[in-house]
C-alpha cells in the first residue's frame, strides 16, 4: 500500500489526531531561523537562512500531504510563516532599504489574513481557506524581495511593489471565498 493510500484510509500515517509530526518540526524550524535571520549581520548567512526557511516551507506541505496531516500542523505552519516573514521584513525595514509603506505592502496578506480569521471567529462563523495560487505567489514574491535586498539588487523596489500587488489580489481572492463561505448555512 502506498503512503498516499495509507493516509487516505486513515492508516498509521494518515491519522489527523497526531500532535507532532516531521511536517510540524519542519514548520516550527522557521522560528529559530527567524531568530538567526535577525541576529546574523552577514548577507550571505542571511541568504542561507532564507533558503533554509523556503525549503522548510516547501517540504512541510509536501510531507504533510505525503504522510498525513496532524492536529497541530494547521496552526504551526501559518504561525511559523508569519513569524519568519515579520522578522525578516522587520530587519529589512530597519535597514531603510524600503519605505515603511513598501514593507507594509509586501506584508499586507500576512497582516490582514489573521485579522480576517479573527473577525470570522468574532461573528461566530470561523472560516479558513486552503492554500491558493495568489497566496503562494505572495510567498514567492516575498522571498524574491528579500533576496533582492540581500544581494543589493536594483530590483528590490519593483519586486516589493509587485509583491504588494499580488498581496492585494490574494486578499481579494480570500475575501471572495470567505463571503461564499459566509453565505452557507451553519449546522
Amino acid at each position: 500500500m502506498t503512503p498516499e493510500a495509507t493516509a487516505r484510509e486513515g492508516g498509521r500515517q494518515g491519522r489527523v489526531g497526531r500532535v507532532w509530526t516531521v511536517a510540524n518540526a519542519l514548520s516550527a524550524s522557521r522560528i529559530p531561523l527567524a531568530v538567526a535571520f535577525a541576529t546574523l549581520a552577514d548577507a550571505r548567512f542571511r541568504l542561507a537562512v532564507l533558503a533554509a526557511a523556503a525549503a522548510t516551507d516547501l517540504l512541510d506541505g509536501w510531507t504533510a500531504r505525503r504522510f498525513g496531516p496532524s492536529s497541530l500542523g494547521a496552526t504551526v505552519d501559518p504561525v511559523a510563516d508569519k513569524i519568519f516573514s515579520l522578522t525578516a521584513f522587520g530587519v529589512l525595514a530597519l535597514s531603510g532599504a524600503l519605505t515603511p509603506l513598501e514593507v507594509l505592502g509586501v506584508l499586507l496578506r500576512d497582516i490582514l489574513t489573521p485579522v480576517g480569521y479573527f473577525a470570522s471567529v468574532v461573528v461566530r462563523r470561523p472560516f479558513t481557506t486552503p492554500a491558493r495560487a495568489g497566496g503562494k505567489a505572495v510567498t514567492v514574491g516575498q522571498s524574491l524581495t528579500l533576496c533582492a535586498w540581500l544581494l543589493d539588487s536594483p530590483l528590490l523596489r519593483p519586486l516589493a511593489w509587485a509583491t504588494a500587488a499580488m498581496a492585494l489580489y490574494a486578499l481579494w481572492d480570500y475575501g471572495r471565498l470567505a463571503v461564499r463561505g459566509a453565505d452557507r448555512p451553519t449546522d
